[in-house]
């Protein structure tokens, strides 16, 4: 739904130590994600099947994203959301960048200096 925090990944250079301290702190049951040779961690809360959140490793695409949390918010149309966020004074970080079959995403900075990503998911 529009206007809603849809996901949220962390993205670091170790993501096995990052996904068991925090299997270790919430209690969250990863499932991994192959990514080629690697492998990026979904994580669910205990005894959930609906993953609330990604860890993943610092590599190809993600290689220039910070260790934040980072929150993908909704949006209708991420090229117009894109647009309107250069023309309030944002910075686009990385630009459309398509998510296989589930849509597109970006990483923009707010003025403040705030980091979030935008998806558009897939049309039906």
């Amino acid at each position: 739904m529009p206007g809603q925090i849809g996901w949220i990944d962390l993205t670091v250079p170790d993501a096995p130590a990052l996904r068991d301290f925090y299997q270790g702190v919430t209690g969250w049951t990863p499932s991994p994600v192959p990514m080629g040779d690697y492998h990026d961690f979904c994580m669910h809360p205990p005894g959930e099947p609906q993953p609330v959140a990604g860890i993943c490793h610092a590599r190809g695409e993600n290689a220039g994203l910070p260790p934040v949390w980072l929150i993908y918010i909704t949006v209708d149309d991420l090229d117009h959301s894109i647009r309107r966020c250069q023309e309030l004074r944002g910075k686009l970080l990385r630009p459309a960048t398509r998510m296989g079959p589930n849509g597109r995403f970006c990483v923009i900075e707010d003025p403040a200096g705030a980091i979030c990503a935008l998806f558009e998911p897939a049309k039906p």
